[in-house]
């Protein structure tokens, strides 16, 4: 079984349920440290293919998914894979697509979703979910996506 990203490392999100996953900026030089075994990346074009397992989900900068089954599926995988996996999520900065992604997992993970853009900027980055309608999307998630 592999192991996870260490609790308390740059980037790394601690879940309620104490499943880590990492959150970068893509523009930012590639952390020290172990590679992802799956990456999850919220851009508007596709990415260039990795080492690791990855999936892409379209979304614009400062928008919302194209697509909110494909993105609902997509943070089911990170969230399910993130038990036994180095899970990273990444948009080029890593705050507003980053942190909107990462706070529907924690509605996953058992979070309110009242609360989950709360607990990223407390546990991930002040700042994350940057605009109205990410913070909107994540207060409304699971009932609008299903």
């Amino acid at each position: 079984m592999a192991q996870t990203w260490q609790p308390g490392r740059p980037g790394v999100l601690s879940l309620p349920s104490g499943r880590l996953i990492r959150g970068r900026g893509l523009l930012a030089p590639f952390p020290s440290g172990p590679e992802p075994e799956f990456a999850l990346y919220l851009l508007g074009r596709q990415p260039k293919p990795t080492r690791w397992e990855s999936r892409w989900v379209r979304w614009r900068d400062l928008h919302l998914p194209a697509d909110d089954h494909d993105a609902l599926d997509a943070f089911e995988e990170a969230w399910r894979r993130s038990a036994t996996e180095r899970v990273e999520v990444a948009c080029w900065g890593g705050r507003g697509r980053t942190g909107t992604a990462l706070a529907c997992i924690a509605v996953l993970d058992g979070v309110p979703p009242g609360d989950a853009v709360a607990f990223v900027r407390q546990n991930y980055r002040r700042g994350a979910v940057e605009t109205p309608g990410q913070r909107s999307y994540v207060a409304k998630f699971l009932g609008a996506a299903q």
